[in-house]
């Protein structure tokens, strides 16, 4: 078992950061990122979801040791959570619990019915008598009405229910299930833990409905519910800013915090945050600084900023590789991106060029806002096979630990645009 520190801890309804680093050397820079923009907001530097641990052959241990180290190291004396992040079985729970993770983030998509949005009247009576015995708890909620300080109106009619038992019933009864195991184990240990929920993971939003009933359930079966994300309106792809209908969205953050804080209080939790600048202000005035924004693939994708600018030749072999690779790493994410979103690197003989198509520049981006080419997409989701790949891994590691600098300094400069967005809307949360 890790000698876990004691600034590993959880943090309750505090606005939080969650920061991914899929190599092990990012976490100067997001302690650096910190010190510069992020008052009145604590971090989480060890987060790794089980997926990425083992898309880049490492544990537990392995994430908790060099974000603690990379924290110690760059001068942190503060707090930080430690997220076990997209938990789907008991196995998961026992080994991040066991490295000392404080944060458990249950993900039940396995147990959710994708395709319930789209069923007709027939159908979905059909599916529900399939499941309806596992499901007792659901007549609770037939008929309850609820109108939120928003003025939107919350019914829970038997249509609604119907649906929200065949998409998420049986997810719903995993995470209190998955719960429970935590709350054993973590007891057994006397560790103190928070939970959360993502059921962000869908097609079609989250309804008001929907997330009444699954944050109800789960804070009436005792879970410690520090957190909730939902399906939020509008597409929240891998490496690019948030797409879609903005002010939509500000009406649906107000609506789904209002909620949570009804119910919980309990934080809105943004995953695929990274790189959604233009949404940050919204979602911290919304929840009125009661959310978590989850970040992962970005620091991978700024140490490829990092080759592009000492190793264009790295660089390059990096983009090859992964257009090679794109098809097939690509299957588990939700992405725009086609191989024509970017062109072969041995077309382009310019290397800012290259970095500009690939990673996105910032000096072409309006303040607040994020990246939106589609040519970052390419290289997010194809990170597990150049990290393990016997000689891509080895060379990108080397430089950056040659110019830890460097990347320290992109980090810092990549997440405290984040930071700074998330800080104008606690501003005008007042």
């Amino acid at each position: 078992m890790t000698d876990i520190p004691g600034p590993c801890q959880t943090l309750g309804t505090i606005p939080s950061f969650g920061f991914g680093d899929r190599i092990g050397l990012a976490t100067p820079g997001h302690v650096l990122a910190m010190q510069r923009s992020g008052e009145g907001i604590l971090p989480i530097f060890p987060q790794q979801s089980i997926r990425e641990m083992a898309r880049t052959d490492r544990s537990p241990d392995d994430v908790m040791n060099d974000a603690l180290t990379g924290m110690r190291e760059a001068g942190w004396d503060g707090i930080t959570g430690a997220d076990a992040d997209h938990l789907k079985t008991n196995t998961d729970a026992e080994i991040t619990a066991e490295a000392g993770y404080t944060f458990f983030t249950i993900d039940p998509s396995d147990h959710v019915d994708e395709k319930a949005d789209t069923y007709d009247e027939a159908t979905l009576r059909e599916r529900f008598a399939e499941i309806q015995h596992d499901l007792t708890w659901l007549g609770d909620y037939r008929g309850r009405k609820l109108t939120l300080e928003t003025g939107a109106r919350i019914e829970c009619t038997e249509q609604a229910c119907l649906r929200a038992g065949v998409k998420y019933g049986r997810a719903i009864n995993h995470a209190i299930e998955l719960a429970g195991h935590i709350a054993a184990v973590q007891g057994q240990a006397g560790r103190d833990y928070e939970i959360e929920l993502s059921v962000d993971e869908t097609d079609h939003p989250t309804t008001l409905a929907e997330h009444y009933i699954i944050a109800d359930r789960c804070l009436v079966d005792g879970i410690r519910l520090i957190s909730l994300a939902p399906r939020f309106v509008g597409d929240f792809e891998k490496g690019v800013d948030f797409k879609g209908d903005l002010e939509q969205l500000v009406r649906s953050l107000a609506d789904h915090a209002a909620l949570a804080r009804h119910l919980g209080p309990y934080k809105l939790s943004l995953h695929s945050g990274s790189d959604k600048l233009a949404m940050y202000a919204m979602l911290a005035q919304a929840t009125r600084g009661c959310y978590h924004v989850k970040t992962a693939g970005t620091s991978y994708l700024e140490a490829l900023r990092v080759a592009a600018r000492h190793d264009v030749s790295l660089f390059r072999e990096v983009i090859e590789f992964s257009r090679g690779r794109f098809e097939i790493d690509r299957a588990t994410y939700h992405l725009s991106a086609t191989i024509d979103s970017a062109p072969p690197a041995e077309e382009i003989s310019d290397p800012i060029e290259l970095e500009r198509l690939y990673l996105g520049l910032w000096s072409e981006v309006p303040v607040g806002e994020g990246f939106t080419g589609l040519g970052r997409q390419i290289l997010h989701c194809t990170f597990g096979s150049v990290l393990t790949d016997s000689r891509l891994g080895p060379r990108l590691r080397s430089l950056l630990e040659t110019h830890q600098d460097t990347y320290t300094e992109v980090l810092a400069d990549h997440f405290g645009r984040h930071l700074d967005a998330l800080q104008a809307g606690l501003s005008q949360a007042g």
